[in-house]
C-alpha cells in the first residue's frame, strides 16, 4: 500500500482511570512537555470505573496550551450527533484549535442499551452513523442558509440552528473494520483509526486501506485526503513503525501509556527514530555505483553450510585496533586531559570470519580505517549511550537474521509445518506478520535497506561535517551499502521464485547465505569504526 505522504503525529492513549483521576490529568500534561502532538482517552461512558471522557477532554483542554485532544472514539448512540457537534465545536474554540472528533457505532450493545440507546443491527449502526455525520457537519457549517434540516430513520433534526463553529476544520476520524465501516471511511472520513489488536497482521491493514481507497476514488476523493491512524497494541521498535509509515500510510501512531516511563521512552527515543527512518525512505534513492558479484572459487577452508556462528555480544574486539592515534580536536584540550567519565564500555562485535557462500561482493583487505581514538579518553555517561546506540541497532538486526536462518533451516529440513512456521514467525518482532517465511524475509530486507538509507542521508554527512578524517570510512560503508541493497535484490529475486515454486528454495537458501556473510561482515567492519566517534561527538 502507498505511503499518503501526511506529517508523521506521535499520540499516547491514556487510560481515563477515575481512582486515578490526578494521575491521568498528570501523563497528559507530561505527553504535552515531552513534545507528543496528540493525547486521546478511550470513551466507555457505560464503565463507572473510568471518568467521563468529555468532562475530562475540557480538564485537560484546560491545563494543556499546545497539545491536540481526541476521544478514542466516541461511541455515537450515546452522543446525539447535534449535541456532539456543539460540545465538539465549544471544545475547539476553547482550545484554540486543538480538538479532533473520532467516532464509532458503539459495538458493546448490551453496555449501550444499558443506558437507555436504541440497540441497533450492525446495519442499522452504520447508517445511523453516516447520518450522525451528516448532521454534525451541518451543524458546523454556518454559512449554510437556514437550520439544520435532517429527517432519517435514526435522527431527527428540524430547522436547529447552526453553530458554533469550530476554530479549525476539525477531523471526523472513524474507528472502523468491516467492510461497510471502512467504505463509509472512504467516502466520508477525515481519517481511519483503528487498533492493531483488532487487526492481527499488516498484511489486514493494507486490505482495509484498500477498501477505503477504493471507496474514496469512487466518491471522487484523493484517498490522500484520509489521514491513517493506528492504536498500538504495546512498544514497537521504531523499523516497524516506519514500515506501516511507508507500505501502509500510517501517519499516527497512538500507544496506550500508564506509567511517565513509556510517555517519555515514545516521545525522545521512538518518536525521532521512525521520523528518521521514515524521512530517509521517502528520500529520492541514491545512484548506485558500478558494481559486480565477484565469483570465487570455493576453498578448503569453506565453512560447512550450517555453522555455528559466534553470537554479536560473545566476542568484542578492541575499537582502537590497527588504527593510528587520532589527532585533538581543534580548540579543544587534548582528550587525555579530560578525566570525567569512564573509558569506552561500548565494544564493537568482531568478525567471525565465517563465510556461508563462495561469492564475495567485496574486497575487505581494501577497506579504509579511520583515525584511532586517544586510549586515555573518557565519556560520559550520555556519550556512552552514543556508542553502545549502533551496536544496539545491529544486534537487532543479527538477531532476526539468525531467525530468518533457523526458519529456512527447518523448511528445508521438513521438520516445520505452516501451522508451526506460523507460531514461529509471531514470536519475531521485525515481522510483515504475513505468517509466511517469504513475508518475513521479504520484511527483513525492507528493514535492513531503511537502516542503511536513514545512515546514508542523515548520520555520515554529519560524521563526515565533524570528522574529516573519515570521510575515506563513510565513502567505503556508503559503497557497501549499495552492494548490500544489490545482494537484497538477489534475495527478493529469489524470493518470488520460492513462493511461485517451493524447489526454489535452494537458491533462497543460496541468497540468504550471501547476505548473512556480507551484512554481517559490514556490520562489524561499521562498528570497528564508528563507535567511538559516535560517542565523543554525541550522536
Amino acid at each position: 500500500m502507498p505511503d499518503y505522504g501526511h506529517d508523521l503525529l506521535f499520540s499516547v492513549s491514556v487510560v481515563p482511570s477515575a481512582q486515578e483521576a490526578d494521575g491521568v490529568v498528570a501523563l497528559a500534561r507530561l505527553a504535552e512537555r515531552a513534545g507528543l502532538d496528540l493525547v486521546s482517552f478511550q470513551d466507555h461512558p457505560y464503565q463507572p470505573a473510568l471518568l467521563d471522557t468529555w468532562t475530562l477532554l475540557g480538564y485537560v483542554a484546560a491545563a494543556t496550551e499546545t497539545i491536540r485532544l481526541a476521544g478514542n472514539v466516541h461511541p455515537l448512540p450515546l452522543r446525539p450527533p447535534a449535541m456532539l457537534a456543539q460540545a465538539a465545536a465549544s471544545l475547539d474554540l476553547l482550545s484554540h484549535g486543538r480538538f479532533e472528533l473520532a467516532l464509532g457505532t458503539g459495538g458493546y450493545w448490551d453496555a449501550i442499551a444499558s443506558m437507555g440507546a436504541p440497540r441497533l443491527t450492525p446495519g442499522q449502526a452504520v447508517d445511523a452513523l453516516e447520518e450522525g455525520i451528516a448532521i454534525i457537519r451541518a451543524a458546523w457549517d454556518t454559512d449554510a442558509p437556514g437550520g439544520i434540516r435532517h429527517l432519517g430513520e435514526h435522527y431527527r433534526v428540524e430547522d436547529a440552528p447552526r453553530g458554533p463553529r469550530p476554530a479549525h476544520d476539525i477531523g471526523v476520524w472513524l474507528g472502523a473494520y468491516k467492510p461497510r465501516m471502512l467504505r463509509l471511511t472512504g467516502r466520508l472520513a477525515d481519517g481511519w483509526l483503528p487498533s492493531l489488536p483488532r487487526y492481527r497482521s499488516f498484511a489486514e491493514l493494507g486490505a482495509g486501506n484498500a477498501v477505503i481507497d477504493e471507496a474514496a476514488a469512487e466518491a471522487g476523493r484523493s484517498p490522500a485526503a484520509i489521514r491513517r491512524l493506528l492504536n498500538l497494541d504495546r512498544e514497537r521498535a521504531p523499523e516497524e513503525l516506519a514500515e506501516l509509515a511507508l507500505d501502509h500510510g500510517v501517519s499516527v501512531f497512538i500507544l496506550t501509556a500508564r506509567d511517565a516511563r513509556t510517555v517519555e521512552r515514545f516521545a525522545a527515543e521512538t518518536a525521532p527514530a521512525v521520523r528518521a527512518l521514515v524521512a530517509a525512505g521517502r528520500s529520492p534513492a541514491v545512484p548506485e555505483p558500478p558494481a559486480t558479484l565477484e565469483r570465487h572459487p570455493a576453498t578448503s577452508e569453506r565453512a560447512p553450510t550450517t555453522p555455528e556462528r559466534h553470537s554479536a555480544a560473545s566476542e568484542r574486539a578492541p575499537a582502537s585496533a590497527g588504527r593510528s592515534p587520532m589527532p585533538a580536536e581543534p580548540g579543544k584540550p587534548p582528550p587525555s586531559a579530560r578525566t570525567g567519565g569512564a573509558p569506552l564500555a561500548a565494544v564493537p562485535t568482531p568478525d567471525d570470519g565465517v563465510r556461508l557462500s563462495s561469492v564475495r561482493v567485496w574486497d575487505e583487505s581494501t577497506r579504509p580505517a579511520g583515525p584511532a581514538p586517544d586510549p586515555h579518553r573518557r565519556y560520559s555517561p550520555r556519550e556512552q549511550a552514543a556508542g553502545r546506540h549502533l551496536i544496539d541497532v545491529h544486534d537487532h538486526l543479527r538477531a532476526e537474521l539468525a531467525q530468518l536462518r533457523d526458519l529456512a533451516d527447518q523448511v528445508a529440513a521438513g521438520t516445520l509445518d505452516a501451522g508451526a512456521a506460523r507460531d514461529h514467525i509471531s514470536t519475531m518482532t521485525m515481522r510483515q506478520n504475513n505468517w509466511t517465511l517469504g513475508a518475513y524475509c521479504e520484511s527483513y530486507c525492507r528493514l535492513v535497506t531503511m537502516h542503511h538509507s536513514a545512515e546514508d542521508a542523515m548520520l555520515f554527512p554529519h560524521l563526515r561535517r565533524v570528522e574529516p578524517g573519515l570521510a575515506p570510512v563513510l565513502d567505503r560503508l556508503r559503497e557497501e551499502h549499495q552492494a548490500i541493497h544489490k545482494v537484497l535484490e538477489r534475495v527478493d529475486r529469489a524470493l518470488v521464485a520460492f513462493v511461485t515454486d517451493p524447489a526454489g528454495l535452494a537458491d533462497l537458501r543460496g541468497a540468504v547465505d550471501l547476505l548473512t556473510d556480507t551484512l554481517l561482515s559490514h556490520l562489524s567492519y561499521e562498528e570497528h569504526e564508528l563507535v567511538e566517534p559516535l560517542a565523543r561527538h554525541g550522536l
